[in-house]
């Protein structure tokens, strides 16, 4: 386990209308999550042609502790490879100074992880990792792992899940909660710890099947009742039918407990793709009919320049629910351009999923393509989405310069953006067979106030194409037009500070404080050791403040 370094660190001061951002400035800390590889060449045992590409992270997902939030735990696949699908292996790290530092380790879910036949982890490749929180600190991980050279009776597929009790730094071995023969292919999975009860953990996937008489791609659903120590045996909860398939699925949980599974369906007899809830009230015993959010009209990411397919979550929408009960679902979607290009959309619910509002575009330069959104909302209600975009591509075909937003809003109609991280270039993206690649999905979570992002972009090293960044991005600023109304009422507090620092700071940072967010004006601070510590969005750090979070360095 190795501790990472710094990437960058500014911080800036972003004014303007709803969706205007300075293409200067950056609203965000951002820190390398990912490192060098641990695994040796040749260690997955398998007979495929190619090689991954080496040090490659890609498709990070990051949870936050309930009990303390600025303890954050985030994976992702580790070396990539290009052909076939999955990585060698799955990165786990940890943070307890809420994400400015991480220390790195590796689950036996494959053999270059440490894997065999005696802890469940003899698998060639991992892919689709995913981390969550139960309300009492226990942290679940789920993935998908697969043989690409399966010996006869071998898995070519399977569902793994392990927990840790303290905080991500040792994991349970990995539980097999499925594992099929070439016939059936588990695929595009999500785990959810209740966070109502610390009891309950649910893990949903879609399995296509080519056997006479099976769906060609239900949902199922494996639970536990015990925190994760045992699971429950796999089941359907929905199936299109033989005509239809699902992906995509994911389940979040509304205050009152009721669980929401949002999944894509597509119907090959009418063609129509579109994203689909099904609703329990029994913590998964049963399930509701589906109720559709929206159809889902996506054409997917392209360059500009060389029409090539960029590898995006075209077919995946994204749910968060606040703790008042609203839902927001956002996806990638091509309505907006009359097909042209895909923006980001969102559709929410008042009443529990029953009914949805009409998709509306959020991404702020509706000019230019927008992929792979991400959401979660605020232990304030305030929604934030993130996001890739192409609005700083250059006319160079050789190049595809691209970006990360973030946007927020706390009633769903109006939304401010800012810029998360400096522009990269898309085209030095390990390639899948559907394009660049980054991932189907990216990690967004929060502490506090502070919007923390785990995502994936390039280096300039074709030896090290890609790493795993954690973002904090800073609340809105203040005076600034079409803030949420929670942000705008605390924009008005007369004490607060109306500017926020535009400066870098020095490497040598040693925590991330933030305050409760039930304090009206003091939302966060970053300490260095040599400059004392920068106030985010705070009356200063005078050390008057009672709150040891707002103590000085």
């Amino acid at each position: 386990m190795l501790p990472s370094g710094i990437a960058m660190v500014g911080v800036g001061l972003l004014l303007g209308g709803s969706q205007a951002t300075s293409k200067s400035s950056l609203d965000s800390l951002t820190f390398r999550t990912s490192g060098p590889t641990p695994f040796a060449p040749g260690c997955d045992g398998g007979t495929p042609s190619g090689a991954p590409y080496r040090n490659a992270e890609v498709e990070p997902f990051v949870a936050a502790n309930p009990l303390n939030p600025q303890h954050l735990v985030g994976v992702w696949q580790q070396d990539r490879w290009g052909s076939g699908g999955g990585a060698e292996g799955l990165g786990t790290a940890y943070s307890f100074d809420a994400g400015v530092t991480w220390n790195r380790t590796f689950l036996p879910y494959t053999r270059c992880g440490g894997g065999t036949a005696v802890n469940n982890g003899d698998y060639e490749r991992a892919s689709d990792p995913w981390v969550s929180f139960s309300p009492n600190g226990v942290v679940h991980q789920m993935a998908l792992t697969s043989n690409t050279t399966p010996a006869p009776g071998q898995p070519a597929t399977a569902m793994l899940a392990s927990r840790s009790t303290d905080g991500g730094q040792t994991w349970s071995a990995p539980i097999t909660l499925i594992a099929d023969t070439d016939e059936r292919f588990n695929d595009k999975n999500t785990l959810t710890a209740d966070p109502t009860d610390a009891r309950y953990v649910y893990a949903v996937w879609d399995r296509i099947s080519t056997l006479p008489g099976e769906g060609l791609a239900p949902i199922l659903m494996a639970r536990s009742i015990d925190n994760g120590v045992h699971w429950e045996p796999a089941r359907i909860i929905f199936n299109p039918g033989p005509l239809a398939s699902t992906i995509g699925t994911r389940i979040e949980v509304m205050p009152d407990g009721t669980l929401i599974n949002l999944f894509t369906n597509i119907d090959y007899v009418t063609g129509i793709i579109s994203l689909q809830v099904i609703r329990s009230l029994d913590k998964g015993a049963t399930w509701s009919s589906p109720i559709v959010v929206a159809d889902l009209l996506s054409v997917g990411a392209k360059d500009p320049d060389s029409g090539g397919s960029i590898r995006d979550g075209r077919l995946f929408g994204q749910l968060a629910i606040s703790r008042f009960g609203t839902i927001m679902v956002v996806w990638q979607d091509a309505r907006f351009s009359g097909g042209t290009r895909d923006g980001i959309a969102m559709s929410r619910s008042l009443d529990g999923g029953l009914t949805w509002s009409a998709p509306a575009q959020i991404n702020g330069d509706p000019q230019v393509a927008a992929f792979t959104p991400s959401i979660h909302a605020r232990s304030n209600g305030t929604f934030g989405v993130t996001y890739y975009d192409l609005r700083s591509n250059t006319s160079d075909p050789a190049t595809l310069p691209t970006d990360v937003w973030l946007t927020r809003s706390s009633d769903g109609l109006s939304w401010r953006e800012s810029r998360v991280t400096e522009t990269f270039d898309l085209a030095l993206a390990p390639l899948s067979s559907s394009g660049f690649f980054l991932g189907d999905y990216q990690g967004l979570t929060s502490i506090g106030a502070v919007f923390v992002a785990l995502f994936t972009k390039t280096t300039a090293d074709v030896q090290n194409r890609t790493d795993v960044f954690a973002s904090l991005t800073l609340p809105a600023p203040l005076g600034g037009a079409a803030l949420g109304s929670a942000e705008a009422a605390q924009a008005s507090n007369p004490a607060a500070d109306t500017e926020v620092a535009s400066r870098a700071l020095d490497d040598d940072i040693r925590h991330v404080a933030v305050a409760d967010e039930a304090e009206p004006f003091v939302t966060a601070q970053v300490c260095s050791g040599s400059r004392g510590c920068l106030p985010i969005r705070a009356t200063g750090c005078s050390g008057s403040s009672t709150r040891s979070a707002m103590s000085c360095c």
